[in-house]
């Protein structure tokens, strides 16, 4: 099989050789590419005459896909898949497997850190120090006490709604599905509106799909108590971040912390959250420590282990819901 890593994942070379030794050493040829990029010409020539790649975050669109005749198995060292052509892959029989749960510490930890960094003004705090400005309205709030709304409770927001019932709170759920393991943890469910009317900070944990964008629109928004904060370490699209920022700009909404937006950073020069007070963009770090990167690294690699011995794992459902499991291919050395 020819396996392609088409661009890096966040972990040094080293690792990667290590991943890839066994893979290559049974035969398989595996090539990796130590630049990103996202020109679909680029892509496809990467592409070509591959069985099995590797993609992280950028677009992985149809003209690539339709243009990789050999491809089998495309490997996203995410969790979320809408950067994939979901529709071609499965027109074509190609299994879409994910880095389940890689990053579901490392996520809901970010969210605890920009909630504290909010309620308690941190960054504005640095400035006035580095300026010999004093404590002068800097006051902050706690989470302690408080009721915390969370949007999904798939494994990330299972983990964040743990953290926040440590520090105290009082944890409320709306999800599509119901999480055992969160019920355990004491949260109750509610409804959307119930949630976005009584919870003194959300945070988002649904993937992005046709019936959750802009899910949290400028009606739910309204919803909100005037000193509740919103935090998006989730998706972009989930959020209609124009009627965000207007919010915040109005105050009906006390903060919010951004980690993910319409696009990838950089925002462009006018981006409505980019001017909006009580503020904390990231770009896209969430996801991203030392650990995670590379616990997502040892999932994609084994990944292609279990395909290639006839077990796949991590098969995302919107892709190969009506694929079967592929008899063994671990002799098929090409």
């Amino acid at each position: 099989m020819n396996i392609s890593l088409l661009e890096p994942i966040g972990v040094s070379k080293h690792i990667i050789d290590e991943l890839a030794g066994d893979l290559i050493a049974q035969g398989h040829r595996f090539t990796y590419y130590d630049t990103k990029t996202v020109d679909a010409g680029e892509l496809a020539k990467r592409s070509q005459d591959q069985d099995i790649v590797i993609i992280a975050n950028n677009p992985y669109p149809a003209e690539v896909i339709h243009t990789a005749e050999r491809l089998k198995m495309i490997d996203v060292s995410f969790t979320g898949i809408d950067h994939v052509d979901t529709t071609t892959c499965k027109s074509r029989g190609i299994t879409v497997c994910n880095a389940a749960n890689y990053s579901n510490e490392t996520v809901a930890e970010l969210v605890i850190g920009l909630t504290i960094a909010v309620l308690r003004k941190i960054p504005t705090g640095d400035i006035a120090t580095r300026v010999g400005k004093t404590s002068l309205g800097l006051t902050g709030r706690e989470i302690a006490g408080r009721t915390v709304g969370i949007i999904g409770t798939g494994r990330i927001g299972t983990v964040t709604a743990r953290l926040f019932a440590a520090f105290g709170a009082r944890v409320i759920a709306y999800s599509r599905t119901k999480s055992a393991e969160a019920e355990r943890l004491g949260v109750t469910y509610v409804t959307l509106e119930e949630l976005m009317k009584e919870s003194d900070i959300i945070s988002l944990h649904v993937p992005s799909t046709a019936e959750t964008k802009h899910l949290i629109n400028a009606e739910r928004i309204s919803l909100m108590k005037t000193d509740a904060i919103l935090i998006n370490c989730a998706r972009g699209a989930i959020v209609d971040n124009a009627a965000l920022a207007e919010a915040l700009r109005l105050g009906k909404i006390a903060g919010a912390g951004i980690d993910v937006f319409d696009m990838e950073p950089p925002l462009p020069e006018k981006y409505p959250l980019l001017d909006a007070p009580n503020t904390i963009l990231t770009p896209h770090i969430a996801f991203a420590s030392e650990e995670s990167m590379k616990r997502r690294a040892e999932i994609v690699f084994e990944n292609i282990r279990a395909y290639l011995n006839g077990t796949p794992q991590n098969i995302c459902k919107l892709c190969s819901s009506d694929q079967k499991p592929q008899k063994s291919l671990k002799s098929s050395i090409s």
